[in-house]
């Protein structure tokens, strides 16, 4: 299943361009014309990462990240800013509020294209080591929330299950990755994690597991 990103920008033909860029990279996007649209959709779409203009007319995008941030759940929601508000001032404050990249206007697609793989691997990392880590300090509590159904029976994360299902296809760790939007190395952590979790030596064996426990088609 693709990652979501919310694009909000009231200016339509850098909403549009931003959209069908980042769509036709693999992601699924929804888009917004001002924050107070944008901070709707969170809500109801939970995008993966957000993309916004800081000027945008009923809440800018100052006021949206600053509603975002109040969330607990939404605290670590990657979040670029694109402007051409470009003065120290103005950077710093977008940092105070929590935005993970800026991007001064006019920008070039391929750039925003690498700031947001770049911050959607390192989301992915983070929520995956999260959870081991939660897991290995309170098993029993964290068996309710965290694990699959009891036919699953490994505690994985959905981006393992994705890893899992791409790896039984047959699909390199290169052709993996490029289907996911991680790198090779990053697909390479989530086998070894496949491997530790299902307590298999090798990818054979894995695809077996998957396979006899019906973990994938």
């Amino acid at each position: 299943m693709p990652l979501t990103i919310l694009v909000a920008d009231d200016d339509t033909g850098t909403r549009l361009s931003i959209s069908d860029y980042l769509e036709s990279s693999g992601y699924s996007v929804v888009s917004a014309e001002n924050g107070k649209e944008a901070f709707g959709m969170v809500e109801v779409n939970q995008p993966h990462l957000i993309v916004t203009d800081i000027t945008m007319p009923q809440m800018d995008g100052y006021e949206l990240i600053r509603q975002v941030r109040r969330r607990p759940s939404l605290r670590l929601l990657p979040v670029v800013f694109l402007t051409g508000r470009t003065d120290t001032k103005e950077r710093v404050l977008g940092y105070q509020l929590g935005c993970d990249a800026y991007l001064a206007k006019p920008f070039e697609l391929t750039e925003l294209g690498a700031v947001v793989r770049n911050l959607l691997e390192r989301s992915q990392m983070i929520e995956s080591e999260w959870r081991s880590r939660v897991q290995a300090v309170q098993p029993d509590a964290t068996a309710k929330i965290f694990m699959p159904p009891p036919m699953m029976g490994t505690g994985m994360t959905d981006r393992e299950r994705d890893v899992l299902h791409l790896l039984s296809g047959g699909l390199s760790n290169v052709q993996i990755g490029d289907k996911l939007h991680l790198s090779p190395r990053t697909v390479e952590k989530h086998v070894s994690s496949l491997l530790r979790k299902t307590d298999t030596s090798n990818r054979a064996e894995l695809v077996r597991f998957a396979m006899d426990h019906h973990l994938v088609d």
